[in-house]
């Protein structure tokens, strides 16, 4: 005997049988029972959900020798026949090879004539819209009003291509996408049913790469079964599918939550010695994150997990909410891309690192908590990018002439914003707290003082050299600031700080971290934007070097931060929001709080 495969074998014979159709088999069954059968049924929905299955069964019910019922008896003649596809009053049509209008003449030229064999005369026309506009023409009145023994099942994967005179003499079904997690349960009793080896992770994958359809899931486990040579294990499934170990993107998050790049890119790197696609990576990150997602706000709710075990509920752990929500925003937008790029590796790399580059910043809760890392909150302040780190720079190795900083990621956060400061998410970098400028510009014109009290030329004028010192630190800081540049000029500017100056003779000076920045035309602009400045025929030129104090993008995270930290405590003082937390038991959040512009610098 020939071998059957599982799509036909299994095709169920009663609505008991159907599997995730509920409510249209509970309309069927209610048409059925209390004898309101409609004359033409449209049944809707994607491939392999069930529509010519249930369309058969209910030619079952109609012309089952025990009568009108919605439970046939599945032994009669007329059942026996409908199921062996060889009953005469179950006329099948297969509107896409019969388009022509003749054809549907043809066809209803029988409807008048009483049924040979049964109680009703079934037409059941599948993928119906692939007739023509003349086709349709010629049904429209039969459809309408046909004979009392003659029933139309029409079935369709698009019912946007009918006409709406069509719909409007059927009563419309629309069969659903069938849950990954009721086909891989269905799977499992067949398999069981067949005899046949097989592994949990293995149906779920079947079930998922069938994308609703239960026929394409049944199709998919013969051909696991022949690929396992009679088993269906995950590691053949997975190799079958093409699909990725769960374990491996789960490693890709573990890398983006402990913030290490050489993780991430050597696991991007293993992904591809193994020939990974990299778009069926990201659709596994997506799901990993959505289900990570749902982990963290209702744990045990994940329908069926990706990860076994307590494994999915640690990786939740690793990151916070607002990380996965921000991460997954990304996925979406990167799975957008990725066909853009010539070299999908390359676009799944860069997607990797903007998400490891912009993360939620972490405020610091109190003003007696300083600027250090104790001075932090738990929570994140939710999407917004790495780049506002120059609002709170990160703890890491702080300098001890500079509390609390670390200049490469201030720096690049800087260089960041003052290249894109719509785009950082907030005015840091591309203006000053209020109140600075104006004192910068005076600044430059403000008369230096020698130790006697006399006045000398002006403090960055150039007419009394000076070759460092705080003074000249804060100077350049202010004047950095005022000075009318943006892009990557202003980043620059911004990044270093005044090593020396003798005379009209200016050398800043720029930590090697920030090296990218340098560039002769960025240099010239600096320049021109001092001479215009101050008035000077200023000589500028740049060296890279270990910086010895605050520049200005590290000042302006720090002034940014103490208006933040005056902002909050400001708030937690108020009469009025004490009376809140006390009466309705309330909980001021700081990372919520916005300083208002126009404080004192």
């Amino acid at each position: 005997m020939s071998y059957q495969v599982l799509a036909r074998k299994w095709r169920p014979s009663t609505f008991a049988e159907t599997v995730g159709q509920e409510a249209v088999l509970k309309a069927l069954v209610h048409a059925l029972d209390h004898n309101r059968v409609h004359h033409a049924y449209l049944f809707t929905g994607t491939r392999g959900v069930g529509k010519t299955s249930i369309a058969r069964i209910l030619a079952k019910c109609l012309n089952c020798e025990a009568g009108v019922t919605s439970v046939p008896c599945g032994e009669c003649s007329a059942c026996t026949s409908i199921a062996e596809g060889r009953f005469v009053d179950l006329i099948e049509v297969d509107a896409a090879s019969r388009t022509r209008v003749e054809d549907t003449r043809e066809l209803l030229d029988n409807v008048q004539y009483t049924p040979t064999v049964g109680r009703f005369k079934v037409y059941l026309i599948d993928e119906v819209h692939m007739l023509s506009s003349h086709s349709f023409n010629a049904l429209l009145k039969t459809l309408e009003e046909p004979p009392e023994h003659v029933k139309f099942l029409l079935a369709t994967t698009d019912p946007k291509r009918l006409p709406v005179t069509i719909l409007s003499r059927c009563l419309q079904l629309h069969l659903k996408n069938i849950p990954a997690e009721r086909i891989a349960e269905h799977l499992a009793a067949i398999l069981t049913a067949e005899a046949v080896a097989h592994e949990g992770g293995a149906l779920r994958l079947l079930a998922r790469s069938a994308e609703g359809s239960l026929r394409d899931a049944l199709s998919l486990t013969d051909q696991a079964i022949a690929f396992g040579s009679g088993e269906v294990r995950e590691t053949d499934v997975r190799t079958m599918l093409g699909s990725v170990d769960h374990q491996a993107v789960a490693q890709l998050i573990q890398a983006l939550a402990e913030r290490d790049a050489e993780h991430l890119l050597s696991q991007v790197d293993e992904l591809a010695q193994y020939g990974a696609d990299f778009r069926v990576v990201l659709d596994e990150l997506i799901g990993l994150l959505h289900q990570l997602a749902i982990a963290q706000v209702v744990p045990g709710k994940v329908a069926v997990p990706l990860l076994e075990g307590e494994a999915l509920a640690h990786l939740a752990a690793q990151l916070t909410g607002e990380e996965v929500q921000l991460y997954y925003q990304f996925a979406l937008q990167g799975r957008r891309d990725l066909p853009l790029s010539p070299d999908s590796r390359e676009a799944f790399e860069m997607l990797l690192l903007r998400m490891l580059v912009f993360r939620p910043f972490e405020p610091p809760t109190s003003p007696n908590q300083g600027d250090g890392p104790a001075g932090r909150l738990e929570k994140k302040k939710p999407l917004t990018s790495e780049a506002s780190a120059v609002r709170e720079p990160a703890p890491a190795s702080p300098s001890p002439d500079v509390a609390g900083f670390d200049r490469k990621e201030a720096g690049s956060a800087a260089a960041v914003i003052a290249s894109n400061p719509e785009d950082a998410g907030g005015p840091v970098a591309a203006r000053e707290p209020a109140g600075e400028v104006p004192r910068a510009a005076a600044m430059i014109h403000e008369p230096a003082r020698s130790t006697d009290g006399s006045t000398g030329g002006s403090a960055l004028n150039g007419a009394e050299p000076a070759h460092g010192g705080a003074g000249l630190t804060e100077d350049w800081v202010q004047l950095a600031i005022g000075l009318p540049l943006s892009g990557v000029a202003r980043a620059l500017a911004l990044n270093a700080e005044l090593s020396r100056r003798d005379g009209t003779d200016w050398c800043l000076r720029v930590d090697p971290s920030h090296s990218t920045l340098v560039g002769a035309a960025h240099q010239e602009r600096i320049q021109e934007a001092l001479c215009e400045t101050t008035g000077s025929a200023i000589k500028l030129s740049v060296e890279l070097g270990a910086l010895s104090a605050e520049t200005a993008a590290m000042y302006l995270a720090r002034r940014e931060r103490e208006r933040h930290l005056e902002a909050v405590a400001a708030l937690e003082a108020d009469p009025a929001v004490q009376a809140l937390v006390e009466r309705f038991d309330a909980r001021l959040v700081p990372e919520s709080v916005q300083p208002v512009d126009g404080g004192d610098a």
